[in-house]
């Protein structure tokens, strides 16, 4: 089925309570927390945990006692999925200008004002793009099904039958919520076994340039059950090709230079893989993504083309096609006129910061339409991969090489030019995150029946309540343990402004980013998708892994499914509808219902684990158990999730054909 034609739990006909005053303030409350708790995350350990289905599962717990909608536990998960979102913007650039001695400490002021704008113009721009990302593309948005089904399945709704001619599917989702938890609070805060294993293996002496240089090889697996869920949602293609990309930065070029160049000095042969991958490697996936994100947004053209025509038409005052409920965006003339307005305050920003006048308001008009491009990658990744897995931090560095490169024709070397371009990148990062974070967030609600304007000012609202609070948060830490302390050593701030000093200074890897742009021609020259290639290139090969053994095992329960029922085929269901169907189910839509709901629970399991994780780090609240934990009991216990996640949907494939 086309989702021009996708049927909502909740009919377009169909008023219920949405945007209520209790669904807004459950939704400020999650963005003031789940933002609180990843800034710290993501300043400790270089990442952050995606909120949106804790924060669909934390809005139920808040909303409960007053017998809440689908639609307002939908609208109250937004807040939360905003306030994470930003936190990522804000932590992996901001605290840059720290880094390179631009700032002293974290200034208040400015920090809101950059985490507000961007988040605005991330909301702003997906209005936009709705339409083109999620009902004219067949993106699989892994976590917006699996927080409709989290939605679906804990909520219900008035018409809906009893849970055993739905397949009981709420069991599988707990279950997979309950080990996929386990796992995770063993693996982080009991430190009973490794969340992850990866090993360094030697393969002998070459000569090459007239010296003698040793040859490794890397391996290695992340045992998360999330990424699993994510791999048998997205489906075998997308997580090939993501595998094929880590095969490709990990396996094949890495390891080719490190016999050309030997293993750098003082380093254990792992610190050297690891230091080859991110000092080069990695920056041809960059340079894959900035290709690959142009091309998508060119294949899109038309979309968004109509967008922008419509949006002329609203601006002109000509009349507008009316539409479904489920349709309605924010005002678009509206919305074209705040992005403009916007230009003021990052003028008057960057003017602050840096007292360049001219060049301040030359690069806040080219930022908004920066923006755009970056919203429009990190939405159409969060719809490949997930929030969780969308590396926005290589969106931002391939901003940041780009405004670097604006400012060096502009003859700004200096603190100025360094200011503008991580205040630059600031506004951009925040931008892509929230705009990932929409997408996936909307896409539940286009599942669920939802009004995209209605979420759009929720959305808004969580930006607005967490942006103040970020700033307070990140300032306090700053002066609690020192950004760049053992206890906050904020790694991706230290990488976007190690990658500003290289650009500025002379010392910057563009082979290897123009390298990444030509491999992205070739790929688009083989009709290969870029961006799933260009993902596994940039993310950690511990991460990769996973997601390709979530994707087998749907290859393998497909095959045997289609093997069993020949009958069913021509109408299988997508995931989007087995994610709200109730009634009516076949075996085969059954089993792979259970599927379906069983990754959801992992990944929420995981997910929450996370953010509880968090707090614990937070409160300095220390339960590891063991010094030194193994590899391997996390592993085997993995491998036997993976293995259940199939004899799952096996099993209630042959038990429905028995009833």
């Amino acid at each position: 089925m086309s989702r021009e034609d996708f049927q909502p739990l909740i009919p377009p006909e169909k008023i219920i309570p949405e945007l209520t005053l209790r669904a807004i303030l459950v939704g400020v409350i999650l963005a003031i927390i789940m933002g609180s708790a990843n800034a710290y995350l993501g300043l400790y350990a270089g990442m952050t945990v995606s909120a949106a289905i804790p924060g669909a599962i934390m809005a139920l717990a808040l909303l409960k006692p007053f017998k809440p909608t689908v639609l307002e536990v939908t609208l109250g998960m937004m807040g939360a999925a905003a306030g994470e979102a930003l936190a990522a913007g804000v932590i992996f650039t901001i605290p840059a200008l720290v880094v390179i001695g631009a700032w002293h400490q974290i200034h208040y002021v400015e920090t809101t004002i950059i985490a507000l704008i961007g988040g605005i113009l991330g909301v702003l721009w997906m209005v936009l793009l709705r339409r083109a990302l999620i009902v004219k593309t067949d993106l699989p948005f892994p976590e917006g099904v699996a927080v409709a089904a989290v939605i679906n399945t804990a909520v219900g709704t008035e018409e809906e039958e009893e849970e055993e001619e739905a397949g009981g599917s709420s069991v599988w989702m707990l279950i997979g919520a309950s080990l996929a938890g386990i796992v995770k609070f063993c693996q982080v805060s009991l430190n009973v076994f490794k969340g992850k294993v990866e090993e360094v293996f030697s393969i002998g002496k070459y000569g090459v340039m007239g010296k003698s240089t040793e040859g490794f090889f890397y391996g290695g697996t992340a045992a998360s059950p999330a990424l699993l869920g994510v791999g048998y949602i997205i489906g075998p293609r997308i997580s090939a090709f993501v595998f094929a990309g880590g095969l490709l930065g990990w396996v094949i070029i890495t390891p080719l230079i490190m016999v050309s160049i030997g293993l750098p000095s003082d380093l254990s042969p792992l610190q050297g893989f690891m230091e080859i991958w991110s000092s080069y490697v990695r920056y041809l996936g960059v340079g894959a993504m900035v290709v690959g994100g142009l091309y998508t947004i060119w294949k899109l053209r038309e979309n968004l083309l109509h967008g922008v025509k419509e949006a002329v038409i609203g601006l002109r005052g000509g009349p507008v096609e009316a539409k479904k409920r489920t349709e309605r965006d924010l005002d678009i003339k509206k919305v074209f006129l705040a992005i403009g307005f916007l230009i003021i305050p990052i003028f008057l920003i960057y003017s602050w910061l840096s007292h360049m006048y001219a060049v301040s308001l030359f690069m806040a008009v080219f930022l908004v339409l920066l923006a755009f491009v970056a919203s429009a990658i990190a939405g159409y990744m969060a719809g490949l991969l997930g929030s969780s897995n969308n590396p926005i931090s290589g969106v931002t560095v391939a901003v940041l090489l780009f405004v670097s490169i604006m400012m060096l024709a502009f003859g700004a070397t200096g603190f100025g030019g360094m200011t503008i371009v991580i205040g630059m990148a600031a506004v951009v990062c925040c931008a892509a995150a929230i705009s990932g974070d929409v997408l996936q967030s909307m896409a539940a609600g286009q599942m669920l029946g939802a009004t995209p304007w209605k979420q759009q000012v929720a959305e808004m609202i969580g930006v607005t309540a967490a942006a103040p609070v970020l700033a307070i948060v990140i300032q306090a830490l700053d002066k609690a343990y020192k950004i760049g302390s053992t206890d906050l050593p904020a790694p991706q701030a230290y990488l976007m402004g190690g990658i500003v000093k290289g650009v500025i200074g002379g010392e910057m890897v563009w082979p290897f980013v123009i390298a990444g742009a030509f491999l992205a021609i070739v790929l688009i020259l083989m009709d290969i998708p870029v961006l799933p290639v260009a993902i596994g290139i940039y993310l950690p090969f511990t991460l990769v892994v996973p997601i390709l053994v979530g994707g087998i095992v749907r290859a393998i329960v497909d095959k045997k499914l289609k093997k069993n029922s020949p009958e069913e085929e021509e109408e299988e269901l997508s995931d989007w509808e087995m994610a709200i169907k109730k009634t009516g189910i076949k075996p085969k839509e059954k089993a792979h219902r259970a599927g379906l709901l069983f990754s959801a629970g992992l990944i929420a399991g995981e997910a929450l684990m996370g953010v509880i994780g968090a707090f614990l780090i937070i409160g300095h609240i220390d339960l590891g158990i063991l010094e030194e934990a193994p590899a391997w009991p996390g592993l085997l216990i993995w491998g036997y999730i993976a293995f259940l996640l199939g004899y799952i949907v096996l099993r209630e494939y042959r038990k429905a054909k028995e009833e």
